[in-house]
């Protein structure tokens, strides 16, 4: 199991980067521990491999275009494929692990157009308005899943037959979801295009965050108007335009400040937000320490 203290992205989006995530077998298990992420959350992100997680301790709320959802110690839920995500503990002094297995459904389903792709797979991941599947233990039959979830944790790498008892393992997880998923779907709920236009938003954003970015630039990235802009942004991440730009330049500080030698004055231009003395304002209000104290906690700490 990998332990991750932080999401790394492709470069110019908001598509996770996974570690180790090998074609020829496409899984990998992870411990999150969410307090030794430098930004104290896990940052809007998605990826094609679905995710399959539980949380060990703390508490984690999941925020998807739709909403969003508390999972407290004990339960955990399955995040669909290509879905735009966010994680937040929900405490800051509670310690917050999460455990996940996050593979491609081709792990499953074996060559593509097969009859278990088209019966069991195909069902859940083509319907991208089913956002999270969430599991709680005060749910018996849910209860039997998280069970099995933690269960596959417990194999080894090092053992014999490794690959087949996990994909088995994995295979009936997935079936008892899909059990899940025909009692919740809503045959009726039509898929919001507003995903795909902020995915477009938001990676022009991240390819252009040192720079100066009007609405207009951003409205066109998308083929939308402005007005259209401020509401996808609203409706999908619950902020305006201006507070994703700053938040995100936000988080490209706060890893040159942890991962770097560049002075203040360097970083707050790099990365788009202008004098020092600003940048240290609106730091302050986010993190609740200057720059400098920030460099200093994570650059001399173990993590």
């Amino acid at each position: 199991m990998i332990n991750i203290q932080g999401v790394k992205f492709h470069n110019g989006t908001r598509e996770e980067l996974l570690p180790d995530f090998a074609s020829d077998f496409p899984y990998i298990a992870t411990c999150a521990e969410l307090d030794k992420y430098k930004e104290q959350f896990a940052p809007w992100h998605w990826h094609k491999a679905v995710e399959l997680f539980y949380i060990k301790s703390g508490a984690l709320e999941y925020s998807t275009p739709e909403g969003k959802i508390r999972f407290p110690a004990g339960s955990g839920g399955m995040v669909n494929s290509n879905v735009l995500h966010m994680t937040n503990p929900v405490s800051q002094t509670e310690k917050t692990i999460q455990l996940l297995h996050i593979f491609d459904p081709s792990l499953l389903s074996g060559v593509q157009g097969s009859r278990i792709e088209q019966k069991y797979i195909t069902p859940i991941v083509s319907v991208p308005q089913v956002e999270i599947i969430p599991l709680f233990p005060d749910d018996p039959a849910q209860e039997r899943i998280l069970k099995q979830i933690v269960e596959a944790f417990q194999l080894s790498s090092q053992e014999f037959g490794y690959e087949i008892r996990l994909r088995e393992a994995l295979s009936q997880i997935w079936l008892m979801i899909f059990e899940q998923f025909q009692l919740i779907q809503d045959k009726n709920k039509k898929y919001n295009k507003n995903n795909d236009k902020i995915k477009l938003m938001m990676i022009y954003i991240h390819e252009h965050y040192s720079e100066k970015i009007s609405i207009p630039e951003l409205s066109a990235a998308a083929f939308l108007s402005e007005r259209e802009c401020f509401r996808v942004f609203r409706d999908c991440l619950h902020m305006t335009p201006v507070d994703y730009i700053q938040s995100y330049r936000l988080q490209m500080a706060c890893q040159m400040l942890a991962r770097s030698q560049e002075s203040i004055t360097t970083i707050s231009h790099t990365c788009g937000l202008g004098s020092s003395s600003y940048f240290g304002k609106v730091f302050r209000e986010t993190m609740h320490c200057t720059p400098s104290e920030y460099r200093s906690k994570w650059q001399n700490s173990d993590t």
